[in-house]
């Protein structure tokens, strides 16, 4: 299992606003290359992405699935990446000062992906997460950075 944590410089509330919008799904998740569509009741358990991971012409059609969206708390995800297997992910978000913290964790449950040692695995992961956190970042404050501009506009 992979572990990352990072301070953001938004609140809980900005990192989930960015969470529940599926379109920027492949903007911070590393290794997403487009959006295919998302269910109607996304974010809601049970509700699933549509997209594709890899670069081109290497794309693969996937899908990750909503098992838990505990706003501003936690986010669970089961994702699937075929032919490896799948991976959960958890994304928890803590208030701090006035930013946050969060943390993501990442394991393999099924497939090859599962059978990978962690010794080879978990680095991996790892800087992946630490990339994709960097980037969720970035989403989110520019969510804080477009509410700030239409406060000062009203």
């Amino acid at each position: 299992m992979s572990v990352n944590v990072r301070r953001f410089a938004c609140t809980p509330e900005e990192v989930f606003t960015a969470l529940a919008d599926p379109w920027v799904f492949p903007t911070w998740v590393v290794g997403a290359s487009r959006m295919r569509g998302a269910d109607g009741h996304f974010p809601e358990p049970g509700s699933r992405l549509h997209h594709s991971i890899g670069i081109w012409p290497l794309v693969l059609n996937d899908e990750t699935t909503v098992e838990v969206w505990d706003p501003p708390r936690r986010f669970q995800l089961e994702a699937k990446t075929r032919p490896v297997g799948t991976e959960r992910v958890v994304i928890e978000v803590r208030p701090r000062g006035r930013g946050c913290v969060v943390r993501m964790e990442e394991e393999a449950i099924t497939g090859l992906a599962a059978r990978i040692p962690r010794l080879i695995a978990e680095p991996i992961l790892w800087i992946r997460n630490r990339e994709a956190l960097r980037r969720l970042e970035w989403v989110a404050r520019g969510i804080s950075r477009q509410k700030a501009k239409a406060v000062a506009e009203a």
